[in-house]
């Protein structure tokens, strides 16, 4: 992955930064809280829920097994309906081919459909070190991207601004970036659409080349879909000359048939809507409609690593609902900007660590971002048991040693032999109470725990003594 967030704070120090933020809480609180009801409203309109979500598993399951050969069908339908197909092993290598067609083309600026891809692997930075502006198109992005801020969630990338604070950003920061901002502006939702709108209408009409990501890939037929809220997408897709699409490799589905469930799904579960406005679909080139030339970009990035794990693999089912984020405690109180990764939230504690490693302190620390509630898994439309994967990356990360768990370890092998030993426990259980008035609240090396939490006290006598005594 892009080294754009590394260089960031573990987790638990980013999130006391956070938690600190009164505005950035209010903002989430309301944010969240307003999502997960509407989704929790759309969701209960079908009766057969279960049933699609059992079935999205099966199907995303059935193509991780199989998926080198409907990649293979993949690039041999897009190449025959008139697409390229570039393979790009990680971030620089993408960004390579990615930057090596624009500027084939001779353009210098490109407009983006809202993609979790390319800010994976750091695409817009990549494209301005080569001379190139990259124009955000998706309202959320555009707002991160005017006030040289990242997104903070997966479906709503300016969740942590409220609408006073957007207002300012398109103030100051519009006319650097083309059409100002009108001087009467307010922080009405319709006012605040309408200056976007006009700001860029003329990116869209003057731009030759578009940038997307893609939700699904259609293996039988080599189609692509992107489905949103705004229309910009739509936008972004048609009018261009070249279109340039960076997809990681899990996107992929084999069927239209099989399309038909998620296309249920991802809408009630991300924007609570039975359907999206916009659903775009394009299969290669076709004369005078669209593009005149297509050029797919599959991305590893670390993907078939995650695909060797039998049970980390489960986070590449991911089909980006955010339903998570928006039911995580912790996410609603620490924000997306802690898990320092475009990918925040409870999926993000889990894909980001898998597809970057855990070489850093805030990658080691991402699936410890979880109280483990379940809450995630519960409202996954793709069944992914969030909870089961961060306890089985706590379980590698401990594994090896490092910062805090050699201490840890050494604590568990304490408390095995003493367990093995129940004399030396009862001993140590009456000298525990014995003592119980010298013990400090916070013992030493356990701050990270006691910190939050009060120590119990412990008994006049041990349970042991107790059940003796009262048995008798």
């Amino acid at each position: 992955m892009s080294g754009t967030f590394l260089g960031m704070p573990a987790f638990p120090e980013a999130a006391r930064e956070a938690v600190a933020d009164p505005v950035l809480r209010a903002n989430l609180r309301h944010a969240t809280h307003t999502i997960r009801e509407k989704r929790a409203r759309a969701v209960a309109e079908l009766d057969d829920w279960a049933l699609l979500r059992e079935a999205g598993k099966a199907i995303k399951d059935r193509t991780l097994r199989h998926l080198d050969t409907y990649l293979v069908q993949l690039e041999e339908a897009v190449t025959a309906a008139g697409g390229t197909v570039h393979w790009a092993a990680d971030a620089a290598e993408a960004n390579r081919v990615v930057t090596g067609l624009v500027k084939a083309t001779g353009e210098r600026e490109v407009v983006k459909v809202k993609s979790m891809a390319t800010q994976e692997i750091g695409l817009n930075e990549a494209l301005e070190a080569e001379g190139i502006s990259a124009y955000e198109t998706d309202l959320a992005e555009l707002i991160v991207q005017l006030g040289e801020d990242r997104p903070s969630h997966i479906l709503v990338p300016a969740i942590h601004r409220n609408r006073g604070e957007i207002r300012d950003v398109f103030r100051d920061r519009m006319a650097d970036w083309g059409r100002p901002a009108p001087d009467d502006l307010t922080d009405a939702p319709a006012d605040l659409a309408e200056a976007a709108r006009l700001h860029l209408r003329e990116k869209f009409l003057r731009a030759k080349v578009g940038i997307s990501g893609a939700n699904f890939m259609v293996a039988e037929t080599g189609t692509l879909v992107v489905v949103e809220s705004e229309g910009n997408g739509r936008m972004c897709l048609t009018l261009p000359e070249t279109l340039i699409s960076v997809v990681g490799i899990e996107k992929v589905v084999p069927t239209w048939r099989d399309l038909e469930v998620f296309l249920q799904t991802l809408p009630r579960s991300s924007t609570a809507e039975r359907m999206n406005p916009y659903t775009s679909m394009w299969t290669g080139t076709a004369d005078a409609d669209g593009p005149g030339a297509f050029h797919l970009v599959l991305l590893d990035n670390g993907r078939t690593g995650a695909l060797a794990d039998e049970v980390g693999r489960q986070a590449l089912r991911c089909i980006r609902c955010s339903a998570c984020l928006n039911v995580c405690p912790v996410y609603e109180r620490a924000g997306g900007h802690a898990y320092g990764s475009v990918y925040p939230g409870p999926i993000g504690a889990i894909l980001t660590p898998q597809l970057r490693g855990t070489a850093s302190d805030i990658d080691a620390s991402l699936p410890y971002a979880s109280s483990l509630c379940g809450a995630c898994y519960d409202v996954c439309p793709v069944a992914i048991d969030i909870p089961e994967v961060l306890v089985h990356l706590r379980g590698e990360i401990a594994g090896r040693g490092g910062k805090g768990h050699r201490l840890e370890r050494a604590a568990m092998r304490a408390a095995t032999w003493l367990l093995d030993h129940p004399g030396a426990l009862a001993t140590g259980e009456r000298l525990a109470s014995a003592t119980r008035a010298a013990h400090p609240s916070r013992p030493p090396g356990a701050g990270a725990w006691t910190e939050g939490r009060d120590l119990p006290e412990l008994p006049e006598r041990p349970f042991r003594d107790w059940w003796k005594r009262n048995r008798a």
